[in-house]
Parts: structure tokens; C-alpha cells; sequence
């Protein structure tokens, strides 16, 4: 009888440290923005009763959170993958734009000719295919010739965008923006058969969610319970190591920043055929560098993800409404969003240390065999 990946799972003060760290980084990020809003003359009580109105008040504040939660997530197990190979992955915005612009085009040249269900697999596959090739350029470049992956993926994500705008702004505008003469810079309409299902109507959740969700325990077991994921967490945790052992470290950091830049590209293939059923340029600005943060924010683990990025989603939707009752600018809610990702990447930096410190001691301290008296001992029976 096999053993369920999860069966090992045990939690000590070390992981419940890890696990608390984060959230103390979080509420004391918010105390931050309460001395801030305080400042510009609010209740921060009222401004953050409002957030929490947003995010949970009602099924369909829920509802809206899950849906902004769905793409984060897709986007933050890509960056799991990419990190824990030891690759830092910026460029998922781009590889999210181009997973989107991939998934729309196929969908609308196939139009109703495919069968629904397989319209709706193929089109989050071209999506996923595109986001990995996007994510490939980078990964090349630096397992072959060392180009540092950060200015790579950042000016990808510049390409991305540029490629998007001139996309909707011609060879793929809606030809009825052209009828009208708006020249809106969206795309046609997709295909019904091409949407994914609504799970609670009238609201925008849809069955991506539960794509996401089966995405992170998939990614899990890939990363920890085969070949393939040891090898990719062994290039990332100690290249010359892995490399000392056999493994091909140019390798598995192509196939990290692939699989990372297909899971992106699966994040806005997702949010074309759930959400907005068009692309619309500027569509998902910001979900690939919220999804580095939701991402950190689970430990950089799959499963840790799923909370990190309800958590993220809801903040989203419930900043949205605090800035409508509250009055409160908008960029007050960028700057309390920003706060969270300061102390919680802050609080990883903590995390390590500690964690760093006390495998020392544990090393430092001397080993005990059973039978055999310590000085300690001794001096008592003395």
C-alpha cells in the first residue's frame, strides 16, 4: 500500500515559527498603515473595517475574493518552482501577458469548430505553452551564459507589455472597436464554448479555482516526491553540489524557469477564459509581481500557497472598497500594500537567520549516546 505524500507531515516550534513570523509581519505591517491613516486624518478602524467588509462581508465579497485569489495562486506555485531551483523568476507578469495573448488568439481561430470541453483544455494548454516559452528565454540565457535572470525577466516583462499594447491596438483589435471608430485596444469576444464554468453565478467565480488549487498539490508532489523535483531542489539549493552529484544544473534551471513561466502563462489563459472572456489591454497589471509576494508569503511551498494568495486576493478586493467608503487615495492603498511586502519579505530574511542559528547550536552541541555518562552526570553523582 503506497504512502500519501502528505503522510510524513509533523509540525514542531520550528515550523509553527515559521509559520507565525509571517502573519506577525502582516499585522505589524498594518499597524504601520494605521499610523499612516491617522495621519491623513482616518479612522484606521473604520478604514480597515471596511477592507475586512469587503473581503468577507458577504458570500459575494467572498466570492470576489476567491476569484482575485485564483490567478495569484497559479502565479505564486510558478514562482515556488522557479525559487526553490534557485532562479529569481520577476518576469511573471510578461509570462502571464503572453500566456493570455496565446490562449485568446488560439481560442478565437478555433472558434466553435472544437467541442466545448476540449476548446477549454486546449486553450488553457496554448496558454500554459506560451507562458513557457516566454519563460524559457530567460532561463536559456542563464544556464548557458550566465546572464543574470533579474534584468532578463525584467526586460521581458517590458517586451510583454509593449507586445500586448501593439497586439490590441491592431492585428488583434475587435474589428467592431473598428466599425464604431472607438479603437478601444481589446480583443473580440471569445467563444462561449471557450469560457470556463461558472461555479456561483452571478458572481465571476469560475472553475479555475479549482485548477489552482489542483495545480499547487501536483506541483507538491512533483517538487517533493520525485526525480524531477529533487534534482531542481538540489540545483537550487547547491549548484556546485549538484553538480558534483551528476546533475545537469544548466538543465534543470531551464526546465524551473519553464515550468515557472508555463504556470504563469496558465495564470492568464485562466483569467482570459474565466473573467474578462476578451483580453483588455492592462487586464492583470500587477498579478505577476503580487504572486513573488504570495509566494514568499507561503514559504515559497505549493500547498503554502493556497491561504497566501485568499489572503492576497482578499486583501485586493477589500482595499478596493476601503478606497471607495473611506475616501482613502489610492495610492494609500498601494502604500499599505507595499508595507506587507517589506515586512514580509523582511520577516523571511528573519526566518532564515534563525533558522540558520539554530542548526549551528544543534551542530555545536555535543552528541549523547545511550549508556555512555556526560560530564554533567557525573559531576552530579560526585
Amino acid at each position: 500500500m503506497r504512502k500519501s505524500p502528505f503522510a510524513n507531515a509533523r509540525f514542531s516550534t520550528a515550523d509553527l515559527f515559521v509559520i507565525l513570523v509571517p502573519l506577525a509581519a502582516v499585522l505589524l505591517a498594518l499597524a504601520v498603515g494605521a499610523v499612516m491613516l491617522l495621519a491623513l486624518g482616518t479612522d484606521p478602524l473604520e478604514a480597515y473595517g471596511s477592507m475586512l467588509e469587503g473581503a468577507f462581508g458577504s458570500d459575494a465579497a467572498i466570492f470576489r475574493s476567491l476569484t482575485r485569489a485564483t490567478p495569484l495562486l497559479l502565479v505564486a506555485i510558478g514562482i515556488c518552482i522557479a525559487f526553490r531551483g534557485g532562479v529569481i523568476n520577476i518576469g511573471a507578469e510578461g509570462q502571464l501577458f503572453v500566456g493570455a495573448v496565446s490562449a485568446t488568439a488560439f481560442s478565437l481561430w478555433a472558434g466553435e469548430s472544437l467541442p466545448g470541453p476540449l476548446l477549454i483544455l486546449l486553450t488553457l494548454v496554448v496558454g500554459f505553452i506560451g507562458g513557457a516559452v516566454w519563460g524559457a528565454v530567460p532561463g536559456i540565457l542563464k544556464a548557458r551564459f550566465d546572464v543574470n535572470e533579474i534584468l532578463t525577466t525584467v526586460m521581458m516583462n517590458q517586451i510583454a507589455t509593449q507586445l500586448l499594447f501593439y497586439l490590441l491596438s491592431g492585428p488583434m483589435i475587435d474589428p467592431e472597436q473598428i466599425r464604431q471608430g472607438t479603437r478601444i485596444p481589446q480583443s473580440a469576444q471569445l467563444p462561449d464554448a471557450s469560457w470556463l464554468p461558472r461555479l456561483a453565478p452571478p458572481s465571476q467565480l469560475h472553475a479555475g479555482l479549482f485548477i489552482g488549487i489542483a495545480a499547487a498539490i501536483v506541483v507538491f508532489v512533483l517538487l517533493w516526491r520525485t526525480t524531477l523535483g529533487y534534482r531542481i531542489r538540489a540545483v537550487g539549493l547547491s549548484r556546485d553540489a549538484a553538480r558534483y552529484a551528476g546533475i545537469s544544473v544548466a538543465r534543470y534551471l531551464t526546465v524551473a524557469m519553464v515550468l515557472s513561466g508555463g504556470l504563469a502563462g496558465l495564470a492568464g489563459s485562466v483569467e482570459v477564459t474565466g473573467v474578462t472572456h476578451r483580453m483588455v489591454e492592462g487586464f492583470a497589471v500587477g498579478y505577476g509581481f503580487s504572486g513573488i509576494v504570495v509566494a514568499l508569503f507561503g514559504r515559497l511551498h505549493p500547498i503554502g500557497a493556497i491561504p497566501s494568495a485568499f489572503f492576497f486576493g482578499a486583501m485586493l478586493v477589500g482595499a478596493e472598497r476601503m478606497q471607495r467608503t473611506v475616501q482613502v487615495p489610492s495610492a494609500t492603498v498601494t502604500v499599505l500594500q507595499g508595507l506587507i511586502v517589506i515586512f514580509v519579505v523582511s520577516s523571511e530574511l528573519l526566518v532564515r537567520r534563525w533558522m540558520a542559528r539554530r542548526q549551528a547550536r544543534a551542530a555545536a552541541a555535543p552528541a549523547v549516546l545511550p549508556g555512555v555518562p556526560t560530564p554533567a552526570s557525573q559531576e552530579v553523582r560526585a
